[in-house]
């Protein structure tokens, strides 16, 4: 794509979504966390059924580290690989308590340094809770950027580097939510709503649905 075809195909998720957010319901920078990482293979529909009885009563590392790994893993049963995840939420925790004064630091290498983030996980943290332009490339936002040609590459990092490089400063701020509630409502993996979508004309994919 083009630097003016770029532009205009943010322009256009923009209108769409003027305000863009994450689906994953959270409170603090915290919580914003646990769900992340709890988003992990899982819906977050699905996670914020599990989070909503969970944030209620433990939504600070200190409270977290309180109910324990056990009582955890009673919140979150219903989400994949919650026994792994559970040990994951009360490690990070503890080290937040004991390393960050119980603050989640703004900082990506503090944050890939927690049990359970990665760098996909750093980087919805930075974006969505301290407005970091941040790009975190999930499976919807690889397929779109790949499928539209908007960012060429065959691994998540090389389509965030892509991303970083190629959009423009302003959009920067929310491309990632619009990228990838485009990718979760539209642009979908088996049959893309290519009658409904908005940058249909500015989008390299050969096999555009009716």
């Amino acid at each position: 794509m083009t630097p003016r075809r770029i532009d205009d195909f943010y322009r256009r998720l923009a209108e769409r979504r003027p305000e863009p957010a994450s689906e994953l319901v959270h409170g603090n920078p915290f919580t914003l966390l646990v769900a992340v990482v709890l988003s992990a293979q899982a819906t977050d529909k699905g996670v914020n059924k599990a989070t909503g009885p969970l944030f209620r009563i433990a939504d600070t590392p200190r409270a977290m580290a309180a109910l324990g790994e056990a009582r955890l893993r009673d919140f979150i049963k219903t989400i994949g690989l919650f026994n792994t995840k559970a040990k994951n939420i009360i490690a990070l925790s503890r080290i937040l308590l004991e390393e960050h004064d119980g603050q989640v630091p703004r900082d990506r290498a503090a944050l890939e340094r927690l049990p359970g983030v990665g760098r996909k996980t750093a980087n919805v943290v930075l974006n969505v809770a301290f407005g970091e332009p941040t790009i975190a490339v999930d499976t919807h936002i690889f397929r779109v950027a790949n499928r539209t040609g908007l960012a060429v590459g065959k691994t998540p990092l090389a389509v965030e580097t892509e991303l970083e490089r190629v959009t423009p400063e302003p959009w920067k701020r929310h491309a990632h939510h619009w990228l990838i509630l485009h990718g979760r409502y539209v642009c979908k993996a088996r049959k893309p709503l290519c009658a409904d979508c908005v940058v249909a004309d500015l989008c390299g994919f050969p096999e555009k649905s009716a």
